[in-house]
């Protein structure tokens, strides 16, 4: 084991009987002194590129400048994401929305039509009660088209956007 003259780590270190542990600890300890040297050896070669917010709130008070948009490829046809992209324009939002939407309601429901939670909510866009839904259709219990027409809806009438929505749920858990 190696002691170092003012190094009251490695002092103490000696001052312990040989032992596997004493000597796996000075291993780490070792092992931590590397890092932190070529941690200090580092150097940013680039700035990093930070997601930007909308100049200014739109005259309907929607999308408003602390609304964090992103922006995602569309989603493969044929899917209940891809449902969701198609209607955004129908309820005024813009493609830039996605992202959020995508966000929002894979952790709501991981886009599961009959996912059910233990408080009651029901659905990809996790209605509480679910029966809320059957306002879309009679179909809410089975067909993610409704529940999806039925959640943009809430989300417009509620707040705004999904963007406004994804932050709400961030902030709070639950949207």
């Amino acid at each position: 084991m190696r002691t170092g003259g003012n190094d009251p780590t490695a002092l103490a270190l000696a001052g312990i009987p040989s032992s596997r542990s004493a000597t796996l600890l000075e291993q780490e300890r070792q092992q931590m002194i590397l890092v932190d040297a070529a941690s200090r050896t580092l150097s940013l070669v680039g700035a990093p590129k930070l997601a930007t917010r909308p100049a200014s709130p739109s005259s309907s008070g929607r999308g408003g400048s602390d609304t964090l948009i992103v922006n995602m490829p569309a989603p493969d046809p044929g899917t209940a994401q891809s449902i969701a992209f198609n209607l955004l324009p129908s309820y005024g939002f813009a493609s830039s929305q996605w992202g959020c939407l995508d966000d929002l309601w894979e952790r709501e429901s991981g886009w599961i039509y009959n996912a059910e939670n233990a408080s009651g909510a029901y659905g990809i866009p996790q209605a509480l009660p679910g029966s809320k839904m059957a306002s879309a259709g009679p179909d809410w219990q089975t067909d993610p088209t409704t529940q999806i027409k039925w959640g943009l809806g809430y989300i417009q009438a509620t707040y705004g956007t999904p963007c406004t929505a994804w932050g709400h749920e961030e902030a709070d858990g639950w949207y």
